[in-house]
């Protein structure tokens, strides 16, 4: 076998077709804030994602062009309005783009890992070194600033100990434990991610031009703020610290700096990743009140997705990924 002349597979055509809509998203996002931003710090930041984006988009390209396939349209400078006022601060800009790299950095390692030709494989393990790079830049930036939120602290037990009740998994009739340490990873990850989602709403919210988008982004910041108080109560109940809210980052704004398909697909990407997030809370949850939240979570997102699923088939503006070949219709053409 030639393993330099493979063909690329549907996870390999699949991977670099997500990353091309998915980054052009971010991309022109990116570009407005860098217009916006006064502090001189995190305005090199955002100008290194953006050069670094420019490579990445002309790689993945070629590679779908190379196999064939047409290079999605993805987000152009026609979802940008130049000049838009200021709809986020500073530090909201900052805290965007630091969970924006954690989710494309958790793409690339899954791209990676269905890669199997080489120059595709070396293509994400770069983007996983510039995701890497990108991540500790916007952590040392925001500890920096003061504005870094660190996860709870919990105290060591003297020795190892084992599970020895049914308790451990009882959270709904006062019988159960406190929260274990990797429960507390997905809580508080996924509440940070519901903050950041929910002030983007508030933003989108106040500058969409279409009635149908603004009464969207008002139900989406709605069921963000059930997700937050839910997963909040639960960490109170052991008197554990939330994540700070991002609202107060969003100014008042009502002129729209992006395209209102921009911005609803924007809102159905971070539903349908934290749909992933949430299962994989789901997964690593051992107390039954856990579970429940999760599972009432997961559906909830469901009929958020539902909804804009609709409005973006009816605008026509969800692109088609690469499909399978549907042999039966390919025999009735015949």
């Amino acid at each position: 076998m030639d393993k330099g002349n493979l063909r690329l597979t549907a996870s390999e055509i699949g991977s670099l077709w997500g990353q091309y809509i998915n980054g052009t998203m971010t991309d022109v996002v990116n570009r407005y804030m860098v217009s916006i931003i006064d502090d001189q710090s995190i305005k090199a930041i955002f100008e290194d994602a953006i050069q670094t984006f420019r490579g990445q988009k002309k790689q993945a390209a070629a590679f779908l062009e190379s196999e064939g396939f047409p290079v999605p349209i993805g987000f152009t400078e026609y979802d940008i309005n130049k000049g838009a006022k200021r709809l986020f601060t500073d530090i909201f800009c900052l805290n965007y783009l630091h969970i924006m790299t954690l989710h494309g950095h958790i793409g690339h390692s899954t791209s990676l890992c269905v890669s199997i030709r080489a120059d595709l494989r070396h293509f994400f393990d770069s983007c996983l070194n510039d995701g890497s790079r990108m991540y500790h830049q916007t952590v040392e930036l925001l500890l920096e600033k003061g504005h870094f939120q660190r996860d709870p602290y919990i105290y060591p037990s003297v020795n190892p100990e084992f599970i020895s009740s049914n308790d451990f998994i009882d959270g709904f009739f006062g019988k159960g434990r406190s929260l274990a340490s990797i429960e507390i990873i997905s809580i508080f990850l996924n509440l940070k991610k519901s903050m950041m989602s929910k002030a983007l709403c508030i933003g989108f919210s106040q500058v969409a031009q279409s009635t149908e988008v603004r009464k969207f982004m008002t139900k989406s910041q709605n069921v963000a703020e059930q997700h937050i108080a839910t997963f909040s109560k639960i960490l109170q109940a052991d008197h554990l610290p939330v994540p700070r809210s991002m609202e107060t980052e969003v100014t008042t704004s009502t002129v729209s700096p992006f395209s209102d398909k921009l911005m609803m697909y924007h809102i159905g990407f971070l539903s349908q990743v934290a749909q992933a997030y949430h299962g994989t809370g789901l997964a690593s949850s051992m107390r039954s009140d856990l579970v429940a939240a999760y599972e009432t979570t997961i559906l909830k997102n469901l009929y958020v997705t539902k909804k804009w699923f609709n409005i973006m088939e009816q605008n026509m503006w969800l692109e088609q990924p690469p499909l399978a070949p549907n042999r039966t219709e390919i025999a009735k053409e015949k």
